[in-house]
């Protein structure tokens, strides 16, 4: 039996990683569909119909790790606000490069919110 930290850091270890160019390393998961129902819960009804907002919460919870340390997947809005924060514009656009190259997720944001 494994415990949640265990399993954070075995996907952390096993996702691809990538650099930003900060020169942080930043390590990507594949959002599964329970992932994006969670973000669109702690997106709540008004932010769930958001696509800019969304969008970028996605690209923030495809971060498993930065450098190394294990981010977990976040589970409010105010986590959400946190972590993008924490990636800035060069984390994020970073990820969002990564993520069109390798599709690592394909979320349709307006398609998985039922819009």
């Amino acid at each position: 039996m494994s415990t949640p930290s265990a399993r954070l850091i075995a996907a952390a270890q096993a996702a691809p990683t990538i650099t930003d160019s900060l020169g942080r390393r930043l390590a990507l998961r594949r959002l599964t569909a329970l992932d994006k129902l969670r973000l669109f819960k702690a997106a709540g009804p008004a932010l769930a119909h958001n696509q800019p907002w969304l969008g970028m919460a996605v690209l923030a919870a495809s971060v498993a790790a930065i450098d190394d340390v294990p981010i977990p997947q976040p589970a409010t809005e105010q986590q959400v606000e946190a972590l993008v924060g924490r990636l800035g514009d060069v984390g994020i656009a970073a990820v969002g490069a990564a993520l069109s190259e390798n599709q690592l997720t394909s979320v349709d944001v307006a398609t998985a919110a039922g819009n």
